[in-house]
């Protein structure tokens, strides 16, 4: 058998990550999985133009920035299936619990959502919508870029969570798939690669669109940046210490929680 090709775990990223349809790949393994959590930015790059380039070109054209906030968050769910908002549900379901191990796992598995789920998802989408708005009422296109910036520094946590640092908690499911099959040089090199993408497209958005404030605006969104993968990191340490490890559910916690972080530290950076 040949060995698996990078097409088979971009295939596997896209597929998984976002709604968009493309071939599925050939055979999934732990390399083809590997492969796909190492460019999962990059399919958060794909989803940040589809949602900012339209909210960015709506706000400058005068939309009202609330409206848009929630049309912007309500996109990204609609092209992620929603996968990541119901892993932080189920997390905070399994937290909310006071259980630890399999009974927490078990909670988490459910089909249905528990108050605790309930909560959380309504917290982080109003806090979303609420930063989003800020960011666009302070520069219609600026806050675009940031929405955009946030969508793929939420995806940037995948790689590194895949490492072999994070063990998965159970022994089937997408977390023991995807668990350890980073290596630490290619996070590094994601997270290299996504960072550098991220702050030349930022630096040039600011510099373009308002370079008499390009220091503030590129603050702003480095401190959200690093708050956000932060947060995904405290939330990931939480997580091993009660679930016993990582679980698909777990990522989709992070990635959200990184997300939500990026743009509410970024909007308050702003003032």
């Amino acid at each position: 058998m040949n060995p698996p090709s990078s097409g088979d775990g971009v295939r596997l990223a896209v597929g998984t990550l976002s709604v968009l349809r493309v071939p599925p790949p050939r055979h999934v393994d732990r390399a083809v999985a590997g492969v796909a959590m190492t460019v999962a930015p990059g399919v958060g790059l794909v989803l940040a133009l589809l949602v900012a380039v339209p909210v960015g070109v709506l706000a400058r054209l005068g939309s009202a920035p609330l409206l848009l906030a929630v049309l912007a968050v309500a996109g990204v769910a609609a092209l992620t299936r929603a996968l990541h908002l119901d892993g932080l549900a189920d997390v905070a379901d399994g937290l909310g619990s006071g259980r630890s191990g399999e009974p927490a796992l078990a909670i988490m598995k459910k089909s249905d959502i528990g108050p605790f789920g309930v909560a959380t998802l309504l917290l982080a989408l109003l806090a979303q919508v609420a930063a989003i708005g800020t960011l666009l009422a302070h520069d219609a296109v600026l806050g675009a870029v940031a929405l955009g910036v946030a969508v793929v520094a939420g995806r940037a946590t995948l790689p590194w969570l895949c490492t072999r640092s994070w063990s998965a908690a159970r022994g089937d499911g997408l977390g023991a798939t995807v668990a350890g099959a980073v290596t630490s040089t290619r996070a590094v090199l994601a997270l290299a690669t996504s960072a550098t993408l991220v702050v030349v497209a930022a630096a040039a958005a600011v510099l373009l669109l308002d370079p008499f404030a390009p220091g503030r605006w590129l603050l702003a969104l480095g401190l959200g940046v690093v708050a956000g993968q932060a947060a995904a990191y405290l939330l990931a340490r939480r997580c091993r210490r009660r679930f016993g490890g990582v679980t698909g559910d777990v990522y989709g916690a992070c990635v959200e929680s990184a997300v939500t972080v990026t743009l509410v530290v970024a909007a308050l950076a702003l003032g």
